[in-house]
This record gives structure tokens, sequence and C-alpha cells, in this order.
């Protein structure tokens, strides 16, 4: 198993906005051992970016789906890159 740490950014489109997407988001990442943020993009979109070992970041994208969000998401494009270490708890931005 690879805990090696990774940072992943989602960006989800589809209707994300107004529905409560990034709460309930923010609400799932407690359950797991990753920190990161979540904000409405301007284009419609809205962006996760967390940190984490690569196992428990697929275990949280595939819970924020689960959490009822799934058919809110129409696609996600999903960009892993090395860890800025810059990220603490969870939270929203505006």
């Amino acid at each position: 198993m690879n805990d090696e740490r990774k940072r992943i950014t989602v960006r989800y489109s589809g209707q994300v906005q107004g529905v409560g997407f990034r709460y309930s988001a923010c609400s799932t990442a407690a359950g797991f051992d990753v920190c990161g943020s979540v904000r409405n993009l301007a284009d419609g979109r809205v962006e996760l970016v967390a940190e984490g070992s690569r196992a428990e970041l697929e275990a949280f994208r595939q819970a924020v789906r689960d959490s009822g969000l799934g058919p809110l998401i129409r696609d996600e494009s999903v960009e892993w890159t090395a860890p800025q270490g810059n990220l603490r708890g969870f939270q929203i931005l505006r």
C-alpha cells in the first residue's frame, strides 16, 4: 500500500453550485485523514483541493459522490500532484 502523501485537485461540473455541494464535501471530509478546501469557480464549477495518502484521497473522492452529490456531477477533472503541505483542516473558501 502506497502511503506517500499526494495532492488532488478535482474540478466538478454539472449542477454543483447553489445545492450545498461545498457544505456536503466539507462535512464528508471530517471522516477522512485529509486536509484541503472546496470553493466555487466563476465558470460554474466547484474546485476541491485536498492532501493526504492516495488511498485516503480516493476514498474521500468516492464518498463525496456517495453523499448524494453524485447525480449533480456531470464531469470531474482530476489532477494528481506533489503535496505542498500548506493546507490545514478542511475549509470552504469564498
